[in-house]
């Protein structure tokens, strides 16, 4: 592990670097530029709300706000997690020719991913104003429910990376595995009053998402202390898979280039 945090310091400013400048090339032909970032889980946000609040008569209060910190979360996983397969073949033109440590683009692509969700973060301030959301001294909370998404997509990502080199349908079925966790990660529902008590357990501690999700809300929109025995246990776990994984790319890093 030594090696890792000595590359990562030594790189990191590379990775801020080409964050800054993907997210500069993203919007230099576009009209809106950054605001397309906010748009368009603003829209889906919209989209939800008219379906589940109106169509079926959600009850949730402040469901557009709900649904926005859902969205916004899941934006940043599925995004890191969806591209990470392809990342290094998608960069070709630097891991052939300059040596640098692979995971240090799953870092950079972090960086240019959770850039989009601060600004998404942002709006979420406005609205919370805007529903006249009472702020408790929970919300700093929302500090170790970060630490724990950023660990567990980095931690997915190292095997994903991996495996992406070589499996050339691992995208189709990334997909296909993203939208059955989606559906059961409570974007537009509330896991804890929609389903029967026995349910509400196995997806909130069985599926790492659902419950960094509900613990956003609970800081943000209740008031309330998220579960942090099982946020622990989650963020050790997605430690050890990050292991395992930053190991896999360092012992196959040289072999990456020739299969690419």
């Amino acid at each position: 592990m030594k090696r890792f945090w000595k590359d990562v310091t030594s790189h990191l400013g590379y990775a801020i670097y080409s964050a800054k400048s993907e997210l500069k090339s993203e919007v230099a032909n576009s009209y809106l530029n950054w605001i397309w970032w906010v748009l368009e889980p603003f829209c889906f946000m919209l989209i939800y709300s008219f379906i589940f609040g109106t169509v079926f008569n959600a009850k949730e209060p402040h469901f557009g706000l709900f649904i926005f910190i859902g969205l916004t979360a899941w934006d940043f996983f599925s995004r890191n997690v969806t591209q990470s397969v392809k990342l290094l073949k998608n960069n070709k033109a630097i891991v052939t020719k300059v040596y640098i440590p692979k995971f240090v683009l799953l870092i950079s692509r972090m960086f240019f991913n959770g850039y989009k969700m601060f600004i998404s973060f942002g709006i979420i301030v406005i609205m919370m104003v805007y529903y006249r959301i009472h702020v408790t001294w929970y919300i700093v909370f929302i500090i170790p429910v970060f630490i724990v998404l950023f660990t567990l997509a980095f931690a997915i990502m190292t095997h994903l990376m991996h495996y992406g080199v070589y499996v050339q349908d691992l995208t189709n079925v990334t997909t296909i595995v993203l939208r059955m966790i989606f559906y059961l990660s409570g974007i537009f529902y509330n896991i804890e009053t929609r389903l029967p008590a026995k349910y509400t357990a196995i997806l909130l501690k069985g599926n790492p998402m659902a419950l960094i999700l509900n613990s956003f809300r609970k800081c943000i929109l209740y008031g309330q202390m998220p579960n942090l025995k099982w946020l622990l246990f989650w963020f050790i776990l997605a430690v050890i898979i990050a292991i395992f994984g930053v190991r896999k790319i360092y012992k196959n890093e040289n072999s990456y280039v020739k299969v690419i």
